[in-house]
């Protein structure tokens, strides 16, 4: 064995299957015991085969959400650490929830268990929601928002245009109920800087009618913008 793979802190390559039958019974130990599923075919690469893990797997308080709600799994993250008895897994996942009425919000948590992780997230995601500005499905200015490396830019987009974005900037926007934008994503790829970067973005709009308000001016005076 070489020195990399006895390292705690090596890095684990997502891209390859699990072997290990302790590694699948951790991964996969959260009510499936009818489940029969081949080791090699055990993959954490995609998360659309990670989504149909969690959801078979979690509790029904959190698969029965209301028919509003929107819950998107953004990224799952495993983590390997060498010990004398073998490998020891954890995860870590980044959820974003929303009612799809202008409130939106993310969260992140870690457990021995991909459910446990992805529970921890969503329960973390609901407690820390903000208010968005939406006006006719769309957002009422183009705004930037900067979080780490990453830099996210959003602009109002005609009826019909649909979601023009994709990764977390989607999630975001459709979790927040935003039907038609044009984004644009710059510097870090980082699944959470992105998300964050996002929100950043959304904190900053306001309606026409809250401007006018701050500057002292009624709505009819097209001189007050």
């Amino acid at each position: 064995m070489s020195d990399e793979s006895l390292n705690e802190n090596a890095p684990v390559n997502i891209d390859e299957p699990i072997l290990e039958d302790a590694a699948v019974d951790v991964a996969l130990n959260a009510g499936v015991e009818e489940q029969v599923i081949e080791v090699g075919e055990v993959r954490f690469d995609k998360l659309k085969k990670a989504e149909e893990i969690l959801r078979s797997s979690a509790p029904a308080s959190f698969r029965e959400a209301s028919e509003n709600t929107f819950e998107k799994v953004v990224h799952i993250n495993r983590c390997s650490k060498v010990v004398k008895g073998g490998r020891r897994f954890s995860f870590s996942a980044l959820v974003v929830s929303g009612d799809r009425e202008g409130r939106v919000g993310c969260g992140f948590g870690k457990a021995q268990e991909v459910s446990e992780c992805i529970k921890k997230s969503s329960e973390a995601s609901k407690k820390d929601m903000m208010s968005v500005n939406i006006t006719h499905n769309t957002i009422p200015h183009p705004v930037i928002g900067e979080h780490g490396g990453a830099r996210v830019k959003l602009m109002p987009a005609s009826p019909g245009t649909g979601l023009i974005a994709g990764g977390g900037v989607r999630a975001v926007v459709e979790a927040a109920g935003i039907k038609d934008v044009l984004a644009k994503s710059m510097g870090s790829n980082n699944p959470s800087n992105v998300v964050k970067a996002t929100l950043r973005a959304l904190e900053q709009l306001r309606t026409k009618e809250q401007i006018y308000s701050v500057r002292g001016k009624r709505l009819a005076d097209k001189k007050a913008l």
